[in-house]
């Protein structure tokens, strides 16, 4: 809300304003207690107050506005003054909060925040002291004049009521307006702390107002506890609830401060006085408790900022107890050292011991020493020594230590820090042998170099030039200890003096080449040099001097002026040409033979006003379609000082242009600046011509290489890709330079770009070694298509080499082979699968001639033979001949032969059985085949025999001819005996069930009175019995006549119930509770209604029999359902189970004492005959459930 207050008031501000000064008006009029006054405390002036503090001064008149709309709002609600009482009263009011206002800001001298005791005395002495007397005195004055109430009476009340509003409202609408965005961040602990202390408060203060406790001012400790643990912000909330306790306990009149009426003015000052002097003390305490939290964190800031600068300081900073004890080390100091100061006493030796043995050994004697003489005396600690580094190293520092006294002088601790200054001593340590090395150098150097004092004074010669005139020092020196010039020769010697007392007088270098005497007496030609060493002032302290030897370097100055004349010659006579221009680019010199081929006589002749002479020759000589371009470029030489290269076609004296390769450098002096630029061209228009003839070229094989329906390429002589064929960019989708790679470049990152992983290895290989060897290369491998599909390629390259054999190009090609390896790999797969085909088949092969001459026989016929067909030859007679007569038996041999030489000659197929010959001697029976192989004409090329051993066929054809004569007499007894059982089975169950119905016919008949009705019905089952087992007979009568069993589709569920009647007694007797499911809307099924019914009563018998043995409870149940196209129906019991189920249904077989074992094998036979299956699965814990499926409708009809 402050960032609100700052600028134009908005209208919701002012309407705020307004409602909160109408309400605090309301609130002074409840504490209204003394009788004629309209205020006790009034709330008003500190809201008033607070906001022009934290409003710009140029929003006060909007504010004031407000304030006087309120006020006549607050003088309808609460007061009814008379319209100029009120607008008197707010214009004291206004200037109250403005004066106010403006001098605690004037006095805080920025914005009020409440934080600083200096704050708290402005708001406390200027706001609720000083600007209050304003509003009471005009406010008194206007009560007076209107005769509302006496001067002298109101202003005091009035003065403190106004006061006690300031120092309590103003504090707490500063704190809320200048946190009205922000959050409390307070700990658990700390909002613990507030609960408590606002139960506290809130106790003390309900009691001391209750008039419970006699004192009100008992309230002062936890209300200043409030502003000295949580400052402003506890302060003025727990002085807010302090005023509305005081206001509500006043008005109710329990509070202490309430009374009769006599007393009731003491006790309206007395409260003013409570609430103020409350509120003057805990924003006191709130103000010193503030700034001794800002001292606290600032303090905290600048330790943390020291901790920091500490440990970023570039040295090892440590800390000593005045006994030398190391109690500190800085973080850098930890890290050089390995180790903090605490795990020094982990070593079992003091600190200061500890100390000595992180030193070099050759220093920590001596560092020990200093420490502990510094230690004794007080005295600053210094030295120079090497410390152990935590890798190990020894590292050269320079430690300092003082130490720090109390206010009586004595120490307390030693501060002290190590500079790293291994650069340093290394540096002086190369400075000092550089020094050495200058000194041998200055002796070895080959000139002659040489001191003097400011005043010329030789004061230092080098031992070359001592030896060399053959003169010392003491020689150089006159007797009045001048220089001396007896080496120089006598005729440079008054030049020599001249020059040299110009540059000591003027302090100007020295420069002389001048004749010295040597020792052998001969005179050399020397240039003599110095120079002035000066200090910081500028003054000259020594003079520098050195002689260099150029008697050579004269003489050859001579001759090289030779030389020049006898170039300058040359110059004219090389087949170039030569011309110099300036460094600005004026031409002036041609040589002779550029000025035979533009035809001129002198440069000069080239001249044009206006225009200079480069660019006079350029647009005059030059073609026109180059002299723009080479203008330009020379220009820019010029200016830049670059050499420039440039072919162009320059007009001869008859004014035919040729080309020229035009090239131009700078000649520069020792400094660098150009003194002339020497240019040249050379004719190179019979070039230039070949050159265009051989682009032509190019360009004609270029169209060649491109429609070689190859990828062509060519590399360098190390191997570098330089060229691919049109064709191979655009199969591979790279040209070169595509494939490289930061990591890999060249020929290494072509082959790993393009070609086979499995083949990129040998690939290189097989290039570097041709490339090492200058070999042919050729190799097939498989390059990557720019769609990605591998494709093997025929490559090859040959060595293009110059007239000394070198190789200058590797020239090569890719031919494309993929197409011919697939089909050369599908023949020959096909090949080998034919070939293992013929090597794995179950039969013997053999291949003959058109003459049926055998030509191959496979693995299987040779193993067979036992020999090969190459032992036949050794014989002397035809193969076959002898295949033949040696393998085939003889009783056989008259026919394989006559049937051989039949197929031979007409060309027909061969089929025959005959007996082989083993190689063991055994005959086998096998069966032969051959057929002729033709050519597109027809005739036949070879003969394909295969050999089939039939041997075991033949034998068990034998064998099987002989059985089935013996099992055709075994199955008619077994027939005749299986059906005269079935027969016995089959009758046996229905007159079994005559039996007992005849048993309980007998019983209802003998039963007094006889039951006739369980009689007849005992009767008609009797009935279906008898019939039943005429029935089974028929049909037993229809298996010996071909009839076919009538079949109905009849619902299934009735003929179910019927088993069940059938066997309800039995069930009973057995003591078995049989349970029936049948799925609803079953579908009709078509079948033998007596079979099914026989199926269903054989199993319910075998299912009741099984549970004779259980104690539980006998239950069997029966469930039929739908699935697909079928019904299934399930019977199943709780008996043991069956052991054996895959034998269950085999004819004989029983489980039963008195079983014949063919009833289940009949129930099996009876379903399978309807198309169905019956099979036995086990129950969990127990028991057995058997079922068989009949087909729905129409399937079970079609059978």
């Amino acid at each position: 809300m402050t960032t609100h207050l700052q600028n134009r008031p908005y209208a919701l501000h002012l309407g705020l304003f307004i409602v909160a000064y109408v309400l605090a008006s309301g609130f002074a009029h409840l504490l209204a207690i003394v009788p004629g006054t309209g205020i006790s405390i009034w709330p008003a002036s500190g809201l008033f107050m607070a906001v022009l503090i934290l409003a710009p001064t140029y929003s006060w008149p909007w504010w004031v506005l407000a304030g006087l709309l309120a006020e006549l709002l607050g003088n309808a609600f609460w007061f009814g003054n008379p319209l100029p009482v009120a607008v008197l009263i707010n214009i004291g009011n206004a200037l109250e909060a403005m004066v106010g206002a403006w001098l605690v800001k004037r006095a805080c001298g920025r914005s009020v925040r409440l934080e600083t005791v200096r704050e708290v005395l402005a708001l406390t002495v200027l706001g609720a002291g000083l600007a209050p007397i304003i509003s009471a005195t005009v406010g008194s004055a206007t009560l007076a004049w209107f005769g509302i109430q006496p001067f002298a009476t109101a202003w005091p009340i009035w003065w403190i009521g106004d006061a006690t509003g300031v120092l309590i409202v103003a504090p707490l609408a500063l704190v809320v307006f200048q946190n009205w965005r922000g959050s409390a961040q307070f700990s658990t602990a700390r909002w613990v702390e507030a609960g408590i202390l606002s139960l506290i408060f809130l106790g003390v203060a309900a009691l001391c107002m209750s008039g419970y406790l006699p004192f009100a001012y008992i309230i002062m400790p936890p209300l200043l506890w409030a502003a000295v643990r949580f400052e402003f912000k506890g302060a003025v909330v727990t002085l807010a609830f302090l005023a509305l306790i005081a206001g509500i306990f006043t008005v109710s009149g329990t509070s202490q401060f309430a009374g009769d009426a006599e007393s009731q003015k003491h006790n309206q000052i007395m409260l003013q006085l409570f609430l103020a002097i409350s509120a003057f003390s805990a924003l006191i305490v709130a103000a010193l408790s503030r700034q001794q939290h800002l001292a606290a964190l600032t303090l905290r800031k600048s330790e943390h900022s020291l901790r920091e600068l500490i440990e970023t300081v570039p040295a090892l900073l440590w800390r000593l107890a005045p006994d030398g004890k190391p109690t500190f080390f800085n973080k850098r100091m930890v890290e050089f050292l390995g180790f903090d100061v605490t795990e020094i006493d982990k070593t079992g030796v003091s600190r200061l011991e500890a100390i000595g043995q992180i030193a070099h050994p050759d220093d920590a004697a001596q560092l020990t020493e200093g420490l502990r003489e510094s230690l004794a005396t007080g005295h600053g600690f210094s030295m120079r020594h090497r410390l152990r580094r935590a890798d190990g190293t020894y590292r050269w520092m320079s430690s300092r230590a003082e130490p720090m006294r109390d206010e009586e002088g004595k120490i307390v601790q030693w501060y002290g820090l190590c500079h790293d200054i291994e650069d340093q001593v290394s540096a002086e340590e190369a400075l000092r042998r550089s020094e050495r090395q200058l000194q041998q150098m200055i002796d070895a150097v080959p000139a002659l170099i040489w001191c003097t004092t400011p005043e010329g004074t030789p004061s230092y010669i080098n031992k070359r030039l001592a030896g060399s005139v053959g003169i010392t020092l003491e020689e150089l020196t006159a007797s009045d200890a001048s220089r001396s010039l007896v080496d120089v020769h006598v005729d440079d010697q008054p030049a020599v003096e001249q020059a040299l007392a110009h540059s000591f007088k003027t302090g100007t270098p020295f420069a002389k080449v001048y004749r010295q005497r040597r020792a052998d007496g001969s005179y050399r030609w020397i240039e003599g040099r110095a120079e002035p060493l000066r200090d910081p002032d500028g003054r000259i302290v020594q003079w520098y001097g050195v002689c260099l030897d150029i008697d050579e370097l004269v003489t050859a100055q001579e001759a090289l002026r030779q030389r020049e004349r006898e170039f300058s010659q040359i110059v004219n006579m090389v087949p170039v040409h030569i011309r110099r221009l300036t460094p600005e680019g004026e031409p002036t010199f041609f040589n002779k033979r550029l000025m035979d081929f533009f035809g001129l006589e002198a440069v000069s002749e080239l001249d044009k006003p206006g225009m200079s002479r480069l660019a006079t020759i350029i647009r005059t000589l030059v073609h026109p379609d180059e002299a723009a371009t080479l203008l330009e470029k020379v220009r820019q030489s010029m200016t830049t000082g670059v050499p420039y290269s440039m072919k162009y076609r320059m007009r001869r004296a008859d004014g035919a242009y040729r080309w020229v390769d035009g090239r131009a450098e700078p000649l520069r002096d020792q400094s660098g600046a150009i003194l002339h630029w020497y240019a040249i061209s050379v004719d190179i228009d019979d070039e230039m011509r070949a050159q265009e003839a051989l682009r032509d070229r190019e360009r004609e094989l270029s169209q060649l290489v491109d429609m070689v329906p190859s990828l062509l390429w060519r590399l360098s002589p190390t191997g570098d890709p330089l060229f691919f064929s049109k064709r191979m960019v655009d199969f591979l989708g790279l040209d070169i330079g595509d494939y490289e790679t930061p990591e890999m470049t060249g020929l290494p990152a072509a082959i790993a770009a393009v070609a086979h992983p499995d083949d990129a290895d040998r690939l290189a290989a097989a290039l570097n070694h041709s490339i090492a060897t200058g070999e042919s290369f050729s190799l097939t491998y498989r390059l990557r298509r720019n769609d990605g599909v591998y494709r093997w390629m025929s490559g090859r390259g040959e060595p293009l080499r110059d007239e000394t054999g070198r190789i200058v190009q590797w020239y090569g090609l890719c031919h494309d082979i993929d197409d011919q390896l697939r089909v050369e790999e599908a023949v020959r797969e096909r090949e080998r699968a034919l070939w293992q085909l013929v090597e794995t088949l179950p039969a013997m092969i053999d291949c003959a001639a058109p003459d049926g001459e055998p030509i191959y026989r496979s693995q299987q016929l040779r193993e067979f033979l036992g020999y090969n067909l190459e032992e036949l030859d050794k014989s002397g007679r035809p193969r076959l001949e002898g295949t033949l007569d040696a393998g085939v038996h003889p009783d056989d041999l008259p026919g394989v032969k006559e049937k051989y030489a039949h197929s031979l000659a007409t060309g027909e197929p061969y089929a025959r059985r005959h007996r082989l010959r083993r190689h063991d001697g055994e005959y086998r029976w096998v069966e032969t085949r051959a057929a002729a192989m033709r050519n597109a004409e027809g005739a036949i090329v070879q003969w394909n025999v295969i050999c089939l051993d039939i041997d075991g066929e033949v034998r068990t054809q034998e064998t099987l001819r002989l059985a089935q004569d013996s099992l055709a007499r075994a199955s008619q007894a077994a027939s005749l005996a299986e059906l005269s059982a079935s027969i016995a089975h089959e009758v046996n169950q229905p007159l079994t069930a005559v039996v007992t119905y005849s048993s309980a016919l007998q019983r209802w008949l003998s039963a007094e009175p006889p039951n006739i009705e369980r009689s007849q019905s005992t009767v008609e089952r009797i009935i279906r019995s008898a019939n039943s087992a005429a029935d089974v007979v028929s049909r037993i009568r229809a298996l010996f006549r071909p009839s076919v069993a009538a079949k109905d589709c009849t619902p299934l569920g009735s003929i179910i119930m019927e088993a069940r009647d059938l066997m309800i007694e039995e069930a009973a007797r057995r003591r078995v509770r049989i349970d029936v499911a049948i799925e609803s809307d079953l579908p009709p099924v078509s079948l033998d209604r007596v079979q099914i019914q026989q199926v269903l009563v054989n199993l319910i018998r075998n299912a009741a029999e099984a549970m004779s043995s259980t104690t539980g409870e006998r239950v069997l149940g029966i469930r039929v359902i739908r699935l697909m196209g079928i019904v299934q129906i399930e019977i199943s019991d709780r008996g043991p189970g069956v052991d054996i189920p895959e034998r269950i249904f085999e004819p004989f077989f029983t489980t039963k004492e008195q079983g014949m074992g063919m009833g289940l094998a009949i129930c099996r036979s009876i379903v399978e005959s309807h198309g169905g299956r019956l099979w036995v699965e086990a129950n969990k814990p127990h028991g057995s459930t058997f079922i068989f499926t009949l087909p729905i409708g129409e399937a079970a009809a079609a059978q």
